[in-house]
């Protein structure tokens, strides 16, 4: 029996013995007398179908009108009969179901068998542009062609003129877009343009056959300078003043500064010279060589780069060599280079932050008062650089909390949406993929206001991935329930109290790593809420005497005690230091160690060490986690200091 059928069974066992609903979730106003009978039925007879019992199903399916999830059963029918092109039950489920996921879904796959068949005067007939994908639009312009309507033809140009090859249903369209005289010079340049800076030169080579050959010739020196860079130094082969010549260069400058930054550069200024490029346009690029030469060592000549170039310098530019004057502890320097930000991120909370530190650093007359107010107006946020100045003036922790606006009667007025009832009938049978679908179809079409209310709604269900969501889709940052929900805390307690961590960590980690979507795998192949690599929890399941297979993964009780186990064994690794063991967490414990020896021979304070993450994605990881596990402690009535004693006063 697979898991999915576990699941279903055990559900509907519950239900059938009595077991109460939450009284939020009993609210739902499907929820009749006879709700566990229809379920019952609807899970039958979608068995029935899957083993073919024709009789049975058709019996079942008879006394399921009225309940919520009877399309997916009509859908599961029917999309098991398009091979034999049953125009009339497809268009009783179009128009019974009409805006609703599946008959949107079903519409796409009707199409597809269509145009299998060749049915051009159908495709003609069904196609909704609003409900498409490029395979099907290249479809019904074929269609149109076959049945001697032209009048589209002018728009498949949109359809040829991109960065990627199209797939093969397209290409009878484009023979006749292309025969029609629809292609032209500029529009053949456009693509090949298009493909070369997408790095698809073999596209870009065919589209280079299809010019007069005045563009094959600049096609030919564009692919040359693509290939060999350095052929920039040949002033003369590139001297005319065309907008394709300056095209060229601009792409060959890039590409030269990847491996020489310096060079690019100087050919840049020479080419200026005869070209005199937009200002814009010579900003733009001197950042990104400025960039390069950042990666290549040439911090000093980066530097002077900005002081004589005005409005060169952007926060991406600047913090590289901040960060490298805080690793070097070159507090001098970092104050000098602060004055290179733009004024709007300088007065931002990070480099607000890292102000105050360089006056204290630096001693200057009045630094103690200047870095207070800072640090003073730092702590009333609810963020990383708040809680280290809130720790620094000895202050409580900023918990702003401002709950998003959501009735009672908001919440229940979004069972009037069919689909929000279809979500949450799936939710409760254990169909979380379609629920997730459902959802994502009826919050696509919301106002502001029923977005809040569906957070609510979610956290009402316990599907704590949605408040979060819902909470996102607004933008409103300080509704702590919904975002910081507080899932599993049964589990992570235990664990906790197991293995000597905080369950607020625990919990911080999780909500960092999946937003309690227990299902979910990343594209690295994590999974779970705690996302766990399989082959680290093999590992750990080896060392607790359990064989554990990837798919245990998704059960999120396996998945904490596994994730919890691991995070433990880095905690003891990592001189029980939180700020380490999420890294470590997040990047694997080889490269903090990595980062670690960085500065082994000249140590610094934890902020510092966090700051000089060299991996973006850890070091927001690292700030979250941290912040994250205060919130926890707050809604869990169980504070916890941002950072321990032990942690606070680490050198690294």
């Amino acid at each position: 029996m697979d898991s999915q059928r576990m699941l279903r069974n055990l559900v509907v066992t519950a239900m059938l013995m009595g077991l109460s609903l939450p009284a939020a979730l009993a609210q739902a106003p499907h929820y009749g007398t006879n709700i566990n009978e229809q379920r019952q039925r609807y899970l039958s007879a979608r068995e029935a179908l899957q083993l073919n019992r024709q009789q049975e199903y058709q019996a079942l399916r008879a006394e399921l009108d009225d309940y919520p999830l009877v399309q997916y059963i009509d859908y599961a029918d029917l999309s098991r009969r398009l091979n034999r092109l049953p125009f009339d039950d497809v268009d009783t489920f179009l128009e019974r179901y009409a805006g609703s996921y599946l008959a949107e879904r079903l519409e796409r796959e009707w199409l597809a068998r269509l145009a299998d068949e060749r049915r051009w005067e159908d495709i003609v007939r069904y196609y909704n542009p609003d409900n498409t994908y490029t395979s099907l639009t290249c479809y019904a312009h074929r269609a149109w062609l076959e049945l001697g309507d032209d009048s589209q033809l002018a728009a498949a140009g949109e359809l040829w003129n991109v960065a990627r090859s199209q797939p093969n249903e397209c290409d009878p369209v484009f023979e006749a877009w292309m025969a029609a005289g629809y292609l032209t010079p500029d529009i053949a340049w456009q693509r090949f343009s298009k493909n070369i800076q997408a790095g698809n030169r073999s596209l870009a080579r065919y589209i280079s056959t299809l010019m007069p050959d005045r563009e094959q010739q600049l096609a030919q020196l564009y692919l040359q300078i693509d290939q060999q860079p350095e052929r920039l130094r040949n002033l003369d082969s590139l001297s005319a003043r065309t907008p394709e010549v300056r095209e060229i260069i601009l792409h060959g400058v890039r590409r030269l500064a990847r491996i020489d930054a310096p060079l690019a550069m100087l050919l840049l200024n020479q080419h200026h010279e005869h070209q005199n490029f937009d200002d814009e346009v010579m900003l733009e690029l001197q950042r990104f060589i400025a960039m390069r030469l950042l990666v290549q060592g040439f911090d000093e000549e980066t530097e002077t780069l900005m002081r004589n170039t005005p409005g060169l310098a952007t926060e991406t530019l600047v913090s590289w060599l901040l960060r490298d004057a805080l690793r070097d502890q070159d507090w001098p320097g970092l104050y000098r280079l602060l004055t290179y930000l733009p004024e709007e991120d300088r007065a931002s909370e990070r480099w607000q932050y890292w102000r105050a530190r360089a006056i204290v650093m630096l001693n200057h007359d009045g630094a103690e008062a200047e870095a207070q107010g800072i640090y003073q107006s730092l702590a009333g946020n609810r963020s990383f650089y708040g809680y280290l100045a809130a720790d620094r003036l000895g202050q409580p922790y900023d918990m702003t909390d401002i709950p998003v606006a959501a009735s009672q009667a908001q919440r229940q007025a979004l069972y009037d949406m069919p689909a929000i009832v279809r979500a949450h009938e799936l939710y409760h049978i254990g169909d979380e993929i379609n629920a997730r679908n459902e959802w994502a179809h009826a919050t696509a079409r919301m106002s502001p206001e029923q977005i809040g209310a569906s957070g609510r709604l979610a956290l009402d269900w316990g599907w704590h991935r949605n408040t979060i969501q819902a909470m996102i889709q607004l933008q409103h940052w300080d509704d702590l329930e919904l975002r910081f929900p507080l899932a599993y805390a049964d589990h992570f307690n235990s664990a906790a109290a197991q293995l000597g961590l905080q369950p607020q960590f625990l919990s911080a980690i999780t909500r960092q790593e999946s937003a309690y979507m227990h299902d979910v795998r990343s594209p690295a192949g994590a999974r779970g809420l705690m996302q766990l690599m399989p082959a680290t929890a093999r590992e750990v399941g080896r060392s607790l005497g359990l064989q554990i297979s990837s798919d245990d993964l998704y059960t999120p009780d396996v998945n904490i005690s596994l994730g919890s186990h691991y995070l433990a064994s880095l905690m003891e690794e990592f001189d029980n230091n939180r700020i380490l063991a999420a890294a470590a967490y997040n990047a694997g414990p080889n490269r903090v160690k990595q980062w670690l020896r960085r500065t082994e021979d000249n140590p610094v304070p934890i902020d510092v060490w966090i700051e000089t993450i060299p991996f973006l994605e850890t070091r927001g990881y690292v700030q979250n986690v941290l912040v994250y596990a205060v919130i926890y402690g707050h809604r869990s009535g169980n504070p916890v200091p941002f950072m321990t004693p032990q942690e606070r006063t680490a050198l690294l």
